[in-house]
C-alpha cells in the first residue's frame, strides 16, 4: 500500500477538543496529518465584528446576551467581560430563549443576544426570533454573526496556502444540513468527506474511511454518524432557518470576506435586527500583534508555531480567540497536546 502523505482537516471545534483529548495524533502513522481548520464559531468571528459588539452594549438601556465563550474574545480595544465590569449589562445565558425572557421581564431595556454560531446555532435562533414575533416582543433583537459551513470549505479548498486532501466533516452542523451538500465539494474539488461523531473510535473509524478514499481515487461522501446524521438532515430546522434568515456576505477571521457564508435577517423580519437598531460602525482592525490565530484557523500554523503560545497567551490571560474558546485549537493543544 502507498504511504503517501495524507492531510486531513477537522472542521469542527468539538471534534478539535476531542482529537486532543484522546491523543489521536499519536496513534497515526506519520505520513497521516490532521489540520484543524475554522471549526469554532468564536474563533471564526472577526475583530470588527467583536467591536461592533461592544460598541451596541455600550448603548443606553442596552442589555448584551452572550454565551459565554465569548466574553474574554479580545477586541481591539478591549473585550466584553472588560465592558461589563465597567458597569455595562452583559449577560451570559444558555440559549437565545434566555435572552428573550430576559426581553419580556424587563421592557423597558433593549435587549440584543449576540448571535454566533453555524448551522446547529442558528435555527434555534430563528425560532426564537419567530417566538419573540408571536408574542409580540418588541424590545429583542439579535446581532447576526452566524456561518455558513460550506463556503467556509470552499474557500479553503480554492486557497493555494494550504493543501487539505479530505475533511472530517462536523457532526453538529450535519445533523441540521443532512450529507448531501458536501457532495457539491467531491464533484467540484475531488476531496473525500466524511460525517463522524466525537467518540474516539468515531474520530478513528472516520480517518481510516478518508484514507481509504484517497488511496483508492474514489472521493464520495460517507456518513459514518448514522446514529444522528441522515443525507437530508433535519429539514425542519433549516425552514425555520431559510424563513428568517437568508444567505449574506460575511467576514470570517483567517479566512477573509467570503461570499453567502453569513446569515442576514430578511426584510419581514429586519425590525429584529440589532445591527439595523444599532447602525455603530467598527473600523477594520488587524490581529493582535504576534498572534497567529488566523494562520491557525486556516491549518497553515499550528499553536506551537506562535511565539506567544503558552507564553503571553495563555486560557488566564488569552491574547487571541483560539484559546479562549472551549473549542479553540490553541485551548485543546495547551491543556492535551503538551
Amino acid at each position: 500500500m502507498s504511504r503517501d502523505p495524507i492531510r486531513l482537516m477537522e472542521v469542527c471545534g468539538t471534534h478539535t477538543m476531542a482529537i486532543a483529548r484522546a491523543g489521536i495524533k499519536k496513534l497515526l502513522p506519520p505520513e497521516i496529518t490532521l489540520l484543524s481548520g475554522p471549526g469554532c464559531p468564536v474563533c471564526v468571528t472577526a475583530i470588527q465584528d467583536i467591536d461592533r459588539a461592544l460598541a451596541v452594549s455600550r448603548q443606553k438601556g442596552v442589555i448584551l446576551a452572550t454565551f459565554g465563550d465569548m466574553m474574554r474574545v479580545p477586541g481591539s480595544r478591549g473585550s466584553l467581560q472588560d465592558l461589563k465590569s465597567e458597569g455595562c449589562d452583559i449577560r451570559v445565558v444558555y440559549s437565545c430563549l434566555d435572552a428573550l425572557d430576559i426581553a419580556e421581564r424587563h421592557p423597558r431595556n433593549e435587549v440584543v443576544f449576540l448571535g454566533v454560531g453555524f448551522e446547529t446555532t442558528s435555527p434555534t435562533v430563528a425560532a426564537t426570533v419567530l417566538a419573540a414575533r408571536g408574542k409580540g416582543v418588541r424590545n429583542f433583537s439579535v446581532l447576526s454573526y452566524f456561518k455558513r459551513i460550506f463556503p467556509a470549505l470552499e474557500a479553503l479548498l480554492v486557497s493555494e496556502a494550504v493543501r487539505i486532501d479530505g475533511f472530517i466533516c462536523p457532526g453538529h452542523v450535519s445533523v441540521i444540513t443532512g450529507s448531501r451538500p458536501y457532495e457539491k465539494i467531491v464533484r467540484r474539488f475531488k476531496r473525500p468527506c466524511v460525517i463522524t461523531g466525537f467518540e474516539p473510535a468515531d474520530i478513528l473509524k472516520g480517518i481510516g474511511t478518508l484514507i481509504r478514499a484517497h488511496r483508492s481515487r474514489r472521493p464520495c461522501v460517507v456518513i459514518e454518524y448514522r446514529r444522528a446524521v441522515r443525507p437530508d438532515g433535519n429539514a425542519k430546522a433549516r425552514r425555520l432557518l431559510d424563513t428568517v434568515f437568508e444567505p449574506a456576505t460575511a467576514a470570517w477571521r483567517g479566512l477573509g470576506v467570503i461570499k453567502k457564508s453569513g446569515l442576514a435577517f430578511r426584510s419581514a423580519f429586519k425590525d429584529f435586527d440589532a445591527a439595523r437598531r444599532w447602525p455603530v460602525r467598527a473600523a477594520a482592525a488587524g490581529e493582535p500583534a504576534g498572534c497567529l490565530c488566523a494562520a491557525v484557523l486556516r491549518g497553515i500554523k499550528t499553536p506551537a508555531e506562535c511565539r506567544l503560545f503558552r507564553k503571553r497567551c495563555t486560557p488566564q490571560h488569552p491574547v487571541g480567540p483560539c484559546m479562549v474558546s472551549s473549542e479553540g485549537t490553541c485551548a485543546a493543544s495547551y491543556h492535551y497536546e503538551r
